[in-house]
This record gives C-alpha cells, sequence and structure tokens, in this order.
C-alpha cells in the first residue's frame, strides 16, 4: 500500500450541501493522501452525505461526542493524521487538483514547514467569480503581522510543526494566531502564488460579520502577548491591508 504522505484535515459542521465539493477535489489530488473528516456535532444530513463515500478508504470519518470549536476539531484530526505533511481543508472550500502536488514541490525546494497559495474567491453556489487574492511567494513573522496572506484551507505544513503549534483560542483568529506563533519560530514561509483554492464567500461562517472579524483580530495580537497600545497598531495597518485586498471586490 502507498504511504500517506499529506493528511487532509477537514473540520465538518452543517455543511452537507457543501462537502462533496470539498471531498472531490481531494481525491483528484495527485498525490497519496488520506482525508480526516472531523463532524463536530452536525445536526443536518452530513451521515448521509458521508455514506456516498464510503467506498473510499483513505476517508476516515470521524464524529466528536460534543462540540469542540473549529480549533479543537482540527487538532484532533491533526492528532490522529499518519502523514507526513497536514493540509488543512474547510468543508466548503475547494481545491485545483495539482494544489498538493506544486506545494510540496516547492516546500521541498525552499525548506520550509509551512506553504500556502493564493485564492479566487467563489459565490455561495460554487461559481467563481474571477477575483483571485495574490500571496507573496515567501513571508516572515513581519511580513503577516498587519496582513494575514495565509488562508487556512491553502495551508501545507509538516506534521511535527502542526502538532508543535496546535490551534487555540477560538474567540480569534485562531489560524492566524498559529502562523504567527509558527512564523515566530521558524521564521520564513513560502507560497504557490498561483490561486488553487477557491474560497467560498459567506457571512454565516466565523469571520462572516466584518465587526466581529475585526474583534477576532485584535485578540489575536493580544493572545500574542503584545500589549493595547501595540495590538491597536498592529490592527490598523491589519485593517489598510484587508480594505486595499478587497477593494476592487467591495465596487462589484
Amino acid at each position: 500500500m502507498e504511504e500517506t504522505l499529506v493528511s487532509v484535515v477537514i473540520p465538518a459542521y452543517n455543511c452537507a450541501c457543501y462537502i462533496r465539493q470539498a471531498l472531490d477535489s481531494v481525491l483528484a489530488q495527485e498525490v497519496p493522501a488520506e482525508i480526516l473528516v472531523i463532524d463536530d456535532c452536525s445536526t443536518d444530513n452530513l451521515d448521509g452525505v458521508m455514506q456516498e463515500y464510503r467506498q473510499y478508504p483513505q476517508i476516515r470519518y470521524i464524529k466528536n461526542e460534543r462540540n469542540l470549536g473549529v480549533a479543537e476539531a482540527r487538532n484532533r484530526g491533526v492528532s490522529m493524521a499518519k502523514g507526513k505533511y497536514i493540509a488543512f481543508l474547510d468543508a466548503d472550500d475547494v481545491w485545483e487538483k495539482d494544489k498538493l502536488k506544486k506545494q510540496l514541490a516547492l516546500i521541498r525546494e525552499k525548506g520550509t514547514v509551512i506553504c500556502s497559495t493564493a485564492r479566487e474567491l467563489m459565490n455561495l453556489d460554487g461559481t467563481l467569480t474571477g477575483y483571485i487574492i495574490p500571496v507573496k511567494t515567501e513571508y516572515t513573522f513581519k511580513d503577516i503581522l498587519m496582513g494575514n496572506q495565509v488562508n487556512c484551507s491553502s495551508v501545507l505544513l509538516r506534521a511535527e510543526v502542526a502538532r508543535e503549534f496546535p490551534m487555540h483560542h477560538d474567540d480569534c483568529h485562531e489560524d492566524y494566531l498559529t502562523w504567527l506563533e509558527i512564523l515566530k519560530k521558524y521564521k520564513v514561509g513560502c507560497a504557490v502564488n498561483e490561486p488553487l483554492l477557491k474560497y467560498r464567500i459567506s457571512n454565516t461562517g466565523k469571520s462572516g460579520s466584518k465587526l466581529h472579524s475585526a474583534k477576532m483580530t485584535f485578540l489575536t495580537y493580544r493572545y500574542m502577548g503584545f500589549g493595547p497600545i501595540r495590538s491597536c497598531l498592529y490592527f490598523i495597518g491589519y485593517a489598510i491591508r484587508g480594505l486595499k485586498k478587497y477593494f476592487f471586490w467591495f465596487l462589484k
């Protein structure tokens, strides 16, 4: 049996209407991968959808006994993973088929522990908008302090690093906090500047409300140990970069 190279962790909560696209996009990848779907006490028809994929031995469907939240759901997947690398994918997002292949080539070439990609925004119904958010091909802790270019569904990282830095604090941007912690130690990350991730736009997710998202960003800085004034300065820079990033999208 081919060795598992990448473990794809998909936290799932009431996502039955979207998760087929996510699963199919992972199954189409050109590298050996296992898929860990962590059902965080869904109340929709997720069980029924997952039954459609029971013929795929590489898919592991894990049901939480209680709702853990997205950070702990991802951590549970990481703890059960068998791969050398961990990739995160939200249940409503989609990958291009060569996403993992291109990231593995780059992360090995650069010798970094984390790799992300650019993304294209996708409507709720799955149609593509054509609006692409590019990324720097190398980035540091300082680079992402005032502008997080690392989208969680695009991330590939070494499994031991994912276990070293588990996600925490669901009341903030737990993924952003994790990238900051990783880069503070490991210095440099890399990225494929191609929209290998199709990112679904939603107003109902954890970060759907812009005001709530802003509060979570500020909390992220506080959890990093920054004082109130320093956190405010970083937040202002983050907000300015965010407006620039989505400026033309808002004009549509």
